[in-house]
């Protein structure tokens, strides 16, 4: 028995094959919006790629590439079926593809919809890359000589100001790190020779942090260097003044901007994809319906659609049938290969 059977007129099939054309045109445009949104986030990603270990995952910008492309290809092709649907003539040349065309939009939902779901769980394997990438990023803060690494300290500095963060987890992480090139270090001054010699690396670590932590928004003057240290400042505890700087890490600060950039996304995909297969389900009520006129001659007969032509269960044993089928013949021809081949062995 076929599944969810509605019963058309000529009237009704004209109507569904108008309402299916303009569908998929707006389709288009749906998936011009795809491509946009995974080129955009495509460039967002590569713009602090210097930040994120360099093995941040393209697959889910490319994936939205390529998905907003197919999509334009598709109901396209779609557009141009429905309209040529209103006329039997032209309607024949598209009749033996019309089945295998509506498996691959199945397939193609499918692809899509996972494609939406990875844009809601890429935060598990940026959290890492931001962590490691971010924590390599402050090292290299002071090599502004160092080809290849000069452009570090301009890029975590840009980062610290435009996100309004400070550090990888927080502003003491440039406590643990020397930040202050050696060429700036005057080596004659004592002070600068027991830090280094206190340190087993030695390194010059101090408790200050770049000027790109400051907050502007704290009355007080920024106060960058000896933060720990009480007696530096007039009236000032360390314990308490820590609005004088960013309070929040730059790690979460970009996985919070880049988690809210791909929940949009990714709501704005499944929409697409909810309207895709809204436009899949229209194709196969119009092409049953269609090879269910009685009289080709007669269009004005009425016609049953269906979504599917057996129940759920039916339709599904008979798949399983059909694969196993499938893995028989090839089951056979290997083995007729391999006979094939013994005698000319012997």
């Amino acid at each position: 028995m076929a599944l969810l059977k509605v019963k058309f007129d000529q009237k009704k099939r004209v109507k569904l094959a108008q309402g299916l054309w303009l569908m998929n045109w707006l389709s288009v445009l749906a998936g011009i919006i795809i491509f946009g949104l995974g080129l955009f986030l495509k460039i967002e990603l590569r713009k602090r790629s210097d930040l994120m270990d360099n093995s941040e995952s393209h697959f889910v910008p490319n994936s939205l590439i390529g998905m907003g492309v197919l999509s334009c290809v598709f109901n396209s092709l779609a557009g141009k079926i429905c309209y040529d649907a209103l006329d039997p003539a032209k309607y024949a040349k598209w009749k033996p593809w019309l089945k295998p065309y509506l498996a691959v939009c199945v397939l193609f939902n499918t692809v899509l919809f996972l494609v939406a779901l990875c844009c809601f769980l890429l935060r598990g394997s940026l959290e890492s890359t931001l962590a490691h990438g971010l924590k390599n990023g402050m090292k290299f803060y002071r090599d502004t000589d160092t080809p290849g690494r000069c452009f570090m300290k301009k890029t975590i500095d840009t980062l610290q100001i435009e996100f309004k963060c400070c550090g990888n987890n927080g502003f003491r992480d440039w406590f643990e790190i020397q930040w202050i090139s050696n060429r700036y270090l005057d080596f004659s001054s004592k002070e600068v020779k027991d830090r280094i010699k206190s340190n087993v690396d030695g390194r010059y670590l101090v408790d200050g942090v770049p000027f790109s932590c400051c907050n502007p928004s704290s009355p007080r003057p920024c106060i960058q260097y000896q933060l720990t240290n009480n007696s530096a400042h007039y009236s000032y505890d360390h314990q308490t003044e820590e609005l004088n700087l960013w309070v929040r890490g730059c790690r979460a600060a970009l996985l919070s901007y880049y988690s809210n950039l791909m929940n949009s996304v990714g709501a704005v995909t499944l929409l697409v994809w909810l309207f895709e297969v809204t436009i899949t389900i229209g194709l196969r009520y119009l092409h049953t319906a269609l090879e269910g006129v009685a009289n080709p001659e007669d269009p004005e007969c009425e016609s049953e659609g269906w979504l599917l032509e057996k129940s759920i269960p039916e339709t599904w044993k008979a798949f399983l049938e059909s694969v196993k089928k499938l893995g028989k013949g090839n089951q056979v021809e290997a083995e007729g290969v391999d006979a094939g081949q013994a005698p000319e062995a012997g």
